[in-house]
Formats: C-alpha cells, structure tokens, sequence
C-alpha cells in the first residue's frame, strides 16, 4: 500500500471533507434519526460519572435488543474504572467511565435446554450476531442520552483479537466468547466530519451480487490514508492497518480453540473434514512460538 503523493492527498482529504450525511428533507426533523445518523465513535472523555440511572438504561436497550428466536445469546461484563484496573491491571481505554464486554454466550443456554447439539460454527455466528445487534442498540441509547463511546475489537486487549486472554482474565466458560468492549463517557469533544463511507451504489444490489467498483474502492482507501494523515501526527491507516494483522495469527489460534472447544467432536462431525486435512492450528503464546 503505497503512500499518497501530495496532489492525490489533497484530492482525497477534498472528498473526505465533502462527505456528508444524506437524509430525505421530510425527515430531518426526525429526533432519532438525528442521533442514529450522527453519532461518531468517542476517543476522549471528560472526568466526569455517568449516573447509574443512565447507565441502567443503557444496559435496558442491550436486554431488550432483538435476538434469534429470542435466544438472547449475550452476556455483558460491567466495568467502571477501579474494577477494570482490578480485571487487567492497567487503566481503561481512553480514559472512560464505564466499560461493557460484549460476549456471546451459549453457555446459558445449554444449561436451559435439553438438547443443543455442538454445532460451532453456528454457534459462534449466534452468538456473534445476537450479541453485535445488542452492543449498538446500547451504543444508540448512550447516544441518546448524550454519553460518548466507542467500540473496540483490539485496543487495549479488550476484544475478540484477544480473546484466549479475556477467557482467562474473566474465568469465561466454554461457550462464552469475547467479541468487543463498548467504552462510554461524556465527550471531552466531539468528532467533526465523518469518516468515509462508501455510496449506497457501492453496497447494495438487487438480486444477483454485483463486483464492486475498484475505482470507488481506491477512493475509500485514498481518504482513509489522508485522514489518518491529516488528524495524525504519529499515525498511519497503514501503519494501523499492518498492527491489526501482525497479530491476526495468534487471533485465529485464539478463536479457534474458544469456538472448536469440543474439538475431537467438532472435528469428527464437520461435512468438510478431509482424511488428512490440517488440524486446527495450537495457539501461539503471547511472546512468540507456539503454546503446548
């Protein structure tokens, strides 16, 4: 990925700033919309509590979240400052107020139902699901409550990219797996702009799927790269990007053994084993080679 020369910064930084929200003039007046529509992720907050009845309507929004058949496959972990630095022995995220560890969590259900065969990767996607649409209905209420947040899969080893480590840290069963940490707090400020999105045309089609536009794409990625550039003094979208994958290996070992736990079962019943096929790999240590 190569960096961008300053005629095509400045033409990507041009369209970044050009981007902007598009809603129908009947409905700009719409109070939910509003919020919907121009909530931006929150990475620095002022010193100041969240009340517990806000916080509380927060936590309602995720327990009445639509789930399948009602399965209600989530669990949240509840952290305020002093307890997150009991939990992992370092200071929240961006210096937040609370915290929320979004799980998926079939473990309950196991315990309620007669008969739930393993199945894992069903399972995992359940849980996934269930649990993502759950994590933004809270992102909203904050929102609407004027409390900031963002929601993290890797900063501060508090999502799935570590999964294997916050199993250990919070004694999560098996069936019980970590995917993000919503982060909330009242905004110290608030992001202007927005970051860039790709048109409608690019990620809708009817009927047959349709090959995305490479043209669009680079247009993304252009303004991706000059807005790191330009809100960044230190920061890269590549140099960002490249983290993200250095530690994609010992993410898939992670995920692999919280999701195949069963794994002789899991191996044995799946349609698309293979006398011979790779087993699934160990999980790397935390420090490099391979964990027995």
């Amino acid at each position: 990925m190569k960096s961008l020369d300053p005629i095509r910064f400045i033409g990507a930084l041009k369209g970044l700033l050009d981007g902007k929200v598009e809603i129908p003039e009947s409905l700009v007046d719409n109070p939910l919309l509003k919020v919907l529509l121009n909530r931006r992720s929150v990475r620095s907050f002022q010193k100041k509590d969240i009340p517990d009845d806000v916080f509380r309507v927060i936590l309602e929004a995720g327990r009445l979240a639509p789930s399948t058949v009602n399965l209600q496959s989530w669990s949240f972990g509840v952290f305020d400052q002093e307890s997150w630095l009991r939990s992992f022995e370092k200071p929240m995220p961006f210096k937040g107020n609370k915290a929320l560890m979004i799980t998926g969590d079939l473990h309950r259900l196991r315990l309620a139902l007669d008969e739930f065969p393993f199945k894992p990767l069903v399972e995992y996607t359940l849980g996934v699901i269930n649990a993502s649409i759950a994590a933004y209905a809270m992102n909203v209420a904050a929102e609407a409550c004027g409390v900031g947040s963002v929601m993290l899969s890797e900063t501060g080893e508090s999502g799935f990219y570590d999964a294997q480590y916050l199993k250990e840290r919070l004694g999560l069963p098996d069936g019980v797996f970590p995917i993000m940490t919503i982060v909330f707090g009242y905004p110290a400020a608030r992001p202007k702009g927005m970051p860039p999105k790709l048109a409608l045309s690019e990620i809708t089609f009817a009927g047959r799927y349709k090959e995305p536009d490479a043209k669009a794409t680079k247009r993304w990625l252009d303004q991706m790269m000059a807005g790191y550039r330009a809100l960044y003094v230190t920061k890269s979208f590549q140099g960002q990007l490249k983290h993200y994958l250095s530690k994609s290996d010992r993410a898939e070992a992670g995920l692999h053994k919280l999701i195949f736990y069963k794994k002789e079962e899991s191996l044995a019943s799946s349609p698309h084993r293979k006398r011979g096929a790779a087993r699934v790999p160990r999980e790397p240590s935390r420090h490099g080679g391979v964990s027995k």
